[in-house]
Order: structure tokens, then C-alpha cells, then sequence
């Protein structure tokens, strides 16, 4: 039985305890490809028997979350949001924190203070011990149960002594709400921070939800992009936002293209160029075919893409994971132990112990650990795909803290990939017009760099025309044909021992018909990129199918001292693992030919402007082909990684001091709640400045 994707829309995941509590839900019930994106509110998964999936939801929403059929579309009910919720037990909390300093004598009776903190206490009890509940069910225990633990104790105990007319001493309503309140306000702020981290694929989203102009019968309809057909025609006008993806039919613009490579400057179009939905329309107009719509488009593939890699973690969140899945029966048993040790051994009176335990309870938080990796992972993902780079995981950004070498393609990655011509020698009796009809015959079955330029040079020399019955490509070799009379060609880099200049040979029934020089330049920025990799104790290495006499020009010409020319596929791949045995080891290629060796390499780079092979054998895409990307993208994961681990030091460091302190009674409750809500905002505050830190 096939297996089919399910997609989810979860409302009620405020942090990484949550997202836990649905995966391990999920993975009883041995369902696969399990994703949980907690800021997204998203959930999906593999699901083989689709009649299971009314209970997998109910069982969902029995851990306390809700299933939206439409995300967009559900509104949140005024009671259920957490603002209101904060402004609601703020209002009285005021009164109870201020009986301390003001002279009004009504403050202070107990049953004044029971009466404004009861409602707090019952908001806190919903909300609060509600999520503890599901969470303790759900088998991650999360940071809500000690707020709902250490908030009803106080208030049980106030009760009890209001009851038994016991006096002040036995009082500590304000604790109570103070309690629930300051952590409402810091899960506000989060809340609001969260969001803010999850900006880029938000901002990816906007650019989908677009209307497009459908020419039917020489009239123009209105319909969402959504509805757009392959094969539907389209007008895109001035301004518009281009729908789907597709190809011009008639007309010219200059199309800004910056939401995907992260390059200001326009890209101009004309007639039978490829156009990606999304693109904004600078000047011009045109009709266009749509050819990709729906989830087939580059930008939701995209979009999908940095969804999955929001969720792959870093190595280095394992230690985070592991401490935080005992951290919250560990704190209760700590908390226990302080009030048995504190009474008991201390004598202390049973408000101080009480005091106390409640307060190691409130200060501890272990939603900072679970917190540290995934918003300063969405944050740096965010960045570089702003910039036009696509990290397809967390777990890509720490592989390349300690590159050691980067192994570069020539064609297309250290060069141009923009070919000419230079010299034709024809071998027999076969005119130049014959040698350059075969060649635009064969290679305008290609999609290969090569096979495009040698077809544009062409197109304007005189040529005899052939005509093919079949044409397929051998990745790493060239092409094979056959026309229509039965003679068979291959047309591609072929062995030779002189080591001349002629790098592309066409043969006929394995008779050599003529030998090709084809150049290509060097990108401009290529000498820099190599220069900045030295300084970075990184070494340089070329790895092409090329002439070694080329190789070794453009390896002098840009600094690069370690070449291996003349590889074909599965040679490079040898390479690749010599390499790797020595440390790690990143593949810059373009991902049509080199797309074995990418993903042979610990971290396979493509510079391939988001072809399909690229998404699937590379594990970084850059959408803009300037070589100054490979210097952002490294200096991305370099900051992202050093973000994650001031996250994690700030969590351990966070709990494993104030926890101690607030055991030996330094700390009041109120104090440890204020510490413990604002300690998230801190994490997640140094992780947004990512967003604008100077890393390149």
C-alpha cells in the first residue's frame, strides 16, 4: 500500500516541548517522515492506512492542541489568545502587588485577596495546568508544570490559612498571581519573538498568494493563482506579481527576481525565457504559458524546502534534548528535596520552606533549551534564503563549522558556464555547414550549460540540417544519437592523449568527424573567493572533466594549487572520498553533472538556479550563481552555529546558577517567575540578531 503525505494545520504549539509530545505521539503509532513545525503550527507526516487518521487527530487534540482544516482562515477565539489572557490577570494582579505599599485597609483582608486572585488562579489552572496535563500525557513533561505545581501550592496553601483564619504569615495570594501573570507576559513576548524568526518563509508565502490574469477566448478573467491549470495562458502586466511558473509567449519585461537569488537588480525577459511565480514585474508586459503550478512551482518547492530544514537538527541540540526530557521531573524533585531539607534539617518555618520549593519550581526553565536551536536555526535559514541561499537543514550548518577543503567544478561554478566557440577542426571530407547542423541537432536535446551556448553560437552560422530520430544524454560523458538513416553519433569529452586545446570531439558510426575548442571565462569574482578561503585555513581544490592544460590556466589564473582534470563522473566521486578521509570536505558544482559527487561530499553545494537536480542532489542551493555567496553561505552557518551555542550556555548556565540560589532561599517566587519569563525572550532576542548582524 502506497504510502500518502498528510498535512496538518495545529494550533496551541508555543515551544519545542510541545512539538515533542506530538512526534513521540506520532511515532507510536509508527507513522513515518514525521515533521512538527511548532512556530509554523504545522504537522506532517506518512500515512499508509488514511483510515486511521480521524483518530490520529483526535488523539492530537487529545494532548491538548486543536486541528484547523484552514490555517489562515481560523480565528482564534477573543478568550483563548494569550494577550488577553495576560491583560485579564494583569488587571488583578495590580490590586494585589500593590497592597504592599499602599495604605488601603480593604487590601489587606483575606478575603479581598482570595477574591482577585481566584480568577487568576482558575485562568492559570485552565491554561497552565491544562497543557501540564497533556504534556505529562504526551510524555514530555514541559515547563507548564511547574508553573501549575508551584502557582496551586501557593494558592492552597493561602486558602487553607484564610479558612483557618491563620493570618498574614499564611498569605501569598499575590505570589500566586503574580506568578501566572509573569509568565503570561513572557509566553506573550515569545510568542510575538517566535514569529518574528519564522519571517522569511512567512514572507515566501505572501508572494503565492497572488491573483493572475487568465486569457480565455481574447477575454481576461481574474482567478486566484491557486486555480491556474498547466497549459493556461496568462497576462502578467507592469507591477504584477508573476503567478506561477512558466514561459513568455509574446512580449518583454524586466522582472526583479531578488526574493529568490537575494540580487537587486532586474533580470530582463523576452520571448521563450522561463519566468518563476513570485518574480515581481518591474517593467513591461507579457503572456506567458503556465507550465508548473501548485506545489510543483520552484517557490513552493522552496517554501517546502526550508519547512523540512527548519526541522533537522544540529548534532550539537542532542545534549539540549536529552537534559530537557528529565529536566522537569528532575526540578519537581529538587523542589521537594529543598522543602524537605529546609523544614525538616533547617527547621525553618513551613512559609520559608514552601517559599522556597516554589521558587526553584518558577525559576527553572526548560523551554530556553528547547528553544536555543530551533529560532536561531529558522533565523539563519531565513537570512541566507533572503540572500539567496537554501540551507536544507540545521543540520547542514554545523557539518561545515570545520571545512576543510572545498572542492570546486570548473564549467558553470569557477566559470561563466557562457561558451563560445574558439576553432572547428573537421577530420575528412565533411563540410563546416554539415559539422555545425549535427552539432545544433544533438545539442538542442541537451539541457546541459555546454549544450545551450554551443546551440546559441550556432544558430546564426549557416548549417546543413539533420534531422534525429533519438537523442539521450550519459551524465559525465555527452550525447548519443541517431538520425533518421540510421547513423549513430556521439558528440562529448572524450580521452585523448595530446593535451591539446580541443575539448569537445563528434563522432559518426565511431568514426571521428571533427574535433571542438570550446572556452568559457573565469567569473570575476573568482581570484576573491579563493583568497578568502585561504585566510579561513580552508583549502581550495578544482575537480573538472576538462583539458588539463585549461584546468591548470584557470587554477594559476585564481590561486588554487591542488587540480584534478580530465574526471569523468565516477572518477570524481574516488576523489571526493580521498578528501573526505581527510576532513571535511564541501562539492561546489552545478548540479546536473556533478550531481553524484554532491551528494557524495559531506555538504554537496549546487550553483544551479533551482533546478530540479539541484533540489534533490545538493544539500545548499544558490539561487544567485555570484561566487560571493559561498563566502555568505559559510559565514551564515559559522554565525548560526555560534548562536546556537550562546542560546544553549545562556539555558544550562541560566538554570544550573539560579536554580541553586532560589533552593537556598535568596530569591522570592514573584522574582523567579520574573527571571524565568523573561529568560526565553533572551534566547530568542539573540538569536533575531541574526536578522541584522554583520557576518560577511
Amino acid at each position: 500500500m502506497t504510502e500518502e503525505l498528510v498535512e496538518l494545520n495545529v494550533t496551541g504549539m508555543h515551544c519545542n516541548n510541545c512539538a515533542l509530545s506530538i512526534h513521540k505521539l506520532l511515532e507510536k503509532k509508527g507513522l513515518h517522515n514525521i515533521l512538527v513545525d511548532f512556530a509554523g503550527e504545522e504537522v506532517k507526516f506518512s500515512n499508509n492506512n488514511t483510515a486511521d487518521l480521524p483518530g490520529i487527530i483526535k488523539d492530537i487534540e487529545g494532548l491538548g492542541f486543536k486541528v484547523v482544516d484552514d490555517q489562515a482562515a481560523h480565528v482564534t477565539p477573543f478568550y483563548e489568545k494569550i494577550e488577553n489572557k495576560f491583560i485579564f490577570c494583569a488587571v488583578l494582579t495590580v490590586p494585589l502587588l500593590l497592597h504592599m505599599i499602599l495604605p488601603w485597609h480593604f487590601l489587606h483582608l483575606p478575603l479581598v485577596q482570595l477574591l482577585l486572585c481566584l480568577p487568576v488562579f482558575l485562568v492559570g489552572c485552565v491554561y497552565f495546568g491544562k497543557s501540564a496535563v497533556n504534556s505529562i500525557r504526551g510524555g514530555v513533561p514541559n515547563m507548564d508544570v511547574l508553573i501549575f505545581v508551584g502557582s496551586s501550592a501557593a494558592f492552597v496553601y493561602s486558602l487553607i490559612g484564610t479558612i483557618q483564619n491563620l493570618g498574614e504569615h499564611y498569605q501569598f495570594y499575590e505570589t500566586c498571581a503574580a506568578i501566572i501573570t509573569l509568565v503570561l507576559l513572557g509566553n506573550v513576548l515569545e510568542k510575538r519573538s517566535v514569529t518574528q524568526t519564522t519571517s522569511a518563509v512567512k514572507d515566501l508565502i505572501k508572494f503565492q498568494q497572488v491573483n493572475a490574469n487568465r486569457v480565455v477566448d481574447s477575454s481576461v478573467e481574474v482567478i486566484s493563482a491557486r486555480d491556474v491549470r498547466p497549459g493556461d495562458t496568462l497576462l502578467v502586466n507592469q507591477g504584477d506579481k508573476v503567478p506561477v511558473d512558466g514561459e513568455i509567449l509574446s512580449g518583454s519585461a524586466s522582472v526583479d527576481e531578488a526574493m529568490l537569488t537575494g540580487e537587486s537588480l532586474p533580470v530582463e525577459k523576452e520571448k521563450y525565457d522561463k519566468v518563476i511565480g513570485g518574480t515581481i514585474v518591474q517593467y513591461g508586459n507579457f503572456h506567458m504559458i503556465a507550465t508548473k503550478v501548485g506545489s510543483n512551482t520552484i517557490l513552493a518547492q522552496i517554501i517546502e524546502l526550508m519547512k523540512k530544514a527548519q526541522a533537522a537538527k544540529p548534532p550539537v541540540q542532542k545534549l539540549g534534548d536529552k537534559v530537557a526530557a528529565i529536566f522537569v521531573p528532575a526540578v519537581i524533585g529538587i523542589a521537594l528535596l529543598t522543602f524537605v531539607i529546609t523544614y525538616f534539617a533547617v527547621h525553618a518555618s513551613m512559609q520559608v520552606a514552601l517559599m522556597n520549593a516554589i521558587a526553584v519550581l518558577v525559576i527553572s526553565c526548560p523551554c530556553a533549551m528547547g528553544l536555543a536551536t530551533p529560532t536561531a536555526v529558522m533565523v539563519g535559514l531565513g537570512r541566507a534564503a533572503k540572500n539567496g541561499i537554501l540551507i536544507k537543514g540545521g543540520d547542514t550548518i554545523e557539518a561545515v563549522a570545520h571545512t576543510k577543503y572545498v572542492v570546486f567544478d570548473k564549467t558553470g561554478t569557477l566559470t561563466t558556464g557562457k561558451f563560445h566557440i574558439r576553432e572547428i577542426k573537421a577530420e575528412g571530407n565533411i563540410s563546416p555547414e554539415q559539422i555545425r547542423g549535427i552539432i545544433t541537432a544533438i545539442e538542442e536535446r541537451s539541457n546541459h550549460p555546454i549544450a545551450k551556448s554551443l546551440v546559441s553560437g550556432l544558430k546564426s552560422l549557416p548549417q546543413t540540417k539533420l534531422i534525429l530520430r533519438s537523442a539521450s544524454e550519459e551524465r559525465g560523458l555527452g550525447m548519443r544519437a541517431e538520425d533518421v538513416e540510421g547513423n549513430h553519433y556521439f558528440l562529448g569529452a572524450g580521452k585523448s592523449g595530446d593535451n591539446n586545446d580541443f575539448n569537445i570531439s563528434l563522432y559518426k558510426n565511431q568514426q571521428l568527424l571533427a574535433q571542438i575548442a570550446i572556452e568559457d571565462e573565469i567569473k570575476p569574482e573568482a581570484a576573491e573567493l579563493i583568497a578568502r578561503l585561504k585566510k579561513m585555513d580552508i583549502i581550495p581544490v578544482l575537480l573538472s572533466g576538462d583539458k588539463d592544460n585549461r584546468c591548470m590556466e584557470v587554477a594559476k589564473i585564481i590561486g588554487i594549487d591542488e587540480v584534478h582534470s580530465e574526471k569523468l563522473s565516477d572518477e570524481k566521486l574516488a576523489v571526493i572520498d580521498i578528501y573526505k578521509q581527510k576532513g571535511t570536505t564541501i562539492m561546489i558544482g552545478d548540479g546536473i553533472n556533478d550531481a553524484p559527487a554532491l551528494t557524495k561530499a559531506d555538504v554537496g553545494v549546487s550553483m544551479n538556479d533551482a533546478s530540479q537536480i539541484a533540489i534533490q542532489s545538493a544539500r545548499v542551493i544558490l539561487l544567485n550563481t555570484d561566487l560571493h555567496s559561498v563566502i555568505k553561505f559559510l559565514q551564515i552557518s559559522k554565525h548560526t552555529l555560534l548562536t546556537i551555542k550562546q542560546n544553549l550556555f545562556w539555558a544550562f548556565a541560566y538554570n544550573i546558577i539560579a536554580i541553586p540560589i532560589a533552593a537556598l532561599g535568596f530569591l522570592n517566587p514573584m522574582v523567579g517567575a520574573f527571571a524565568m519569563a523573561f529568560s526565553d525572550v533572551v534566547v530568542i532576542g539573540n538569536s533575531l540578531r541574526l536578522k541584522g548582524k554583520k557576518v560577511f
